[in-house]
């Protein structure tokens, strides 16, 4: 009963358009009404939901990456990453991948990641005769990287939701997140070669790699100095997350010198905006959650899948393709939440490590950054490159097959994931 009205109050919410954290909270609160316990819990639930050390990273991560953004940081990456590309067909298509590899391992975000990125980027490749909408999808696709590459707001929602080390998490994106941009830079050149997309058609000038290189040295530090300190274990994620607010602050004020006090400020408030939002879905997810497990909703499923199939590697097909269909359409935080406490007890019961279930998740999930209706990354770019994101969307369909690709590897193939915290002692 609990969950029948749990499910038919969200989906007919959602239906109607209401925005996701009303469905969650409305259908929570129906469930405790009906069943008669007391509402009043649903407060200690919301601070039992944010009183988290790791959760402090959150905010952290978002007003850095503003910051660094502000003091000139993913600007100098951009140029770097454009130079390294070099000559070569889609150079600046590859470009544009880099970059979003670069910056998504100091913004942790997706839309962020394609924002700044994307205001360089786009405006570069149309002029140089890649059209319009090829623009917007490469760096739509490429902006989701900032979801699994670490730093990643998704992972530490992950980490805080399945009671997993955020350090461990970080360590595992590595890898996968290298891949998934290699995979996108394959098929950037092949897209390129086929369409004739070319740079300026220079060979390498080592003197102006040298100078980019020169000029990018503390954007490139940034990267270094917080996952290095995380992973040689002299900070957290948490602190490391405050030092990154502060090495912004002084490469930007006095390496740079182009961080303004008007920047500071929208960086700030940018950043209590964004975490306001995904504070109070946490709340409402939080308490969907603990219904679907006081109803074992989530031994039902488990029990349900194993009936149709034992097979490990069918399970992961019918899992990712669900995460790919359920980010067409849901916010990732939310859909991390809300998905965690429901196919985790099922793949663990298969045998799958908690921390690569959790890689493979926030992939799949990111997928959906780059595909409608919601596809927030594609909503960004389109507006930069002033071209309907259906064009976007028909262009980005062999990028996104790319990341679908590796996705499966990362699933069939949990060494890929797991090697690195292995080797670190995690």
């Amino acid at each position: 009963m609990a969950a029948t009205v749990l499910f038919s109050v969200f989906a007919g919410l959602l239906f109607f358009g209401a925005p996701i954290v009303v469905a969650l909270g409305v259908a929570s609160m129906a469930v405790y009404v009906l069943s008669g316990d007391d509402i009043s819990s649903l407060i200690e639930l919301a601070f039992s939901a944010i009183n988290s050390f790791p959760l402090m990273a959150l905010p952290s991560f978002i007003l850095a990456g503003a910051l660094m953004g502000d003091a000139g940081i993913a600007r100098r990456l951009i140029y770097i990453a454009e130079e390294l590309a070099g000559p070569a067909a889609g150079g600046l298509g590859a470009a544009a991948v880099m970059a979003c590899m670069f910056f998504g391992a100091i913004s942790g975000s997706g839309p962020a990641t394609t924002a700044a990125v994307g205001m360089l980027v786009i405006p570069a490749m149309i002029e140089r005769g890649y059209g319009r909408s090829y623009p917007a999808a490469i760096t739509a696709t490429a902006g989701g990287l900032g979801v699994v590459i670490p730093p990643s707001m998704p992972l530490v929602i992950y980490g805080v939701t399945a009671n997993e080390s955020i350090s461990a998490l970080f360590m595992a994106g590595v890898i996968p997140g290298i891949m998934l941009g290699v995979g996108l830079m394959v098929a950037n050149y092949i897209t390129a070669k086929r369409n004739g997309y070319q740079t300026e058609g220079n060979r390498y000038d080592m003197k102006k790699v040298v100078r980019v290189l020169k000029d990018g040295f503390w954007s490139l530090m940034a990267p270094v100095v917080i996952l290095g300190g995380i992973y040689s274990g002299l900070f957290t994620p948490t602190e490391a997350a405050v030092v990154s607010i502060f090495y912004a602050l002084f490469v930007g004020v006095f390496i740079h010198k182009g961080s303004s006090l008007r920047g500071i400020n929208e960086a700030f408030e940018n950043t209590t905006w964004l975490t306001g939002r995904v504070l109070i879905i946490m709340f409402t997810a939080t308490a969907f959650g603990r219904i679907l497990v006081e109803n074992h909703i989530p031994d039902m499923i488990a029990q349900g899948i194993l009936e149709i199939t034992d097979s490990l590697w069918l399970v992961w097909v019918l899992v990712i393709g669900f995460l790919l269909i359920v980010g067409m359409f849901m916010e990732i935080l939310a859909t991390i939440m809300i998905v965690t406490p429901v196919l985790l007890p099922v793949m663990v019961a298969l045998g799958v490590d908690p921390v690569h279930f959790g890689i493979v998740l926030v992939v799949s999930l990111g997928i959906g950054f780059s595909t409608p209706p919601l596809g927030e990354n594609m909503f960004i770019s389109s507006s930069i490159a002033n071209v309907p994101i259906e064009r976007i969307a028909v262009r980005a369909l062999p990028l996104v097959g790319s990341m679908v690709v590796i996705a499966l590897l990362l699933a069939f193939f949990p060494q890929i994931t797991l090697w690195l915290p292995s080797l670190l002692g995690f």
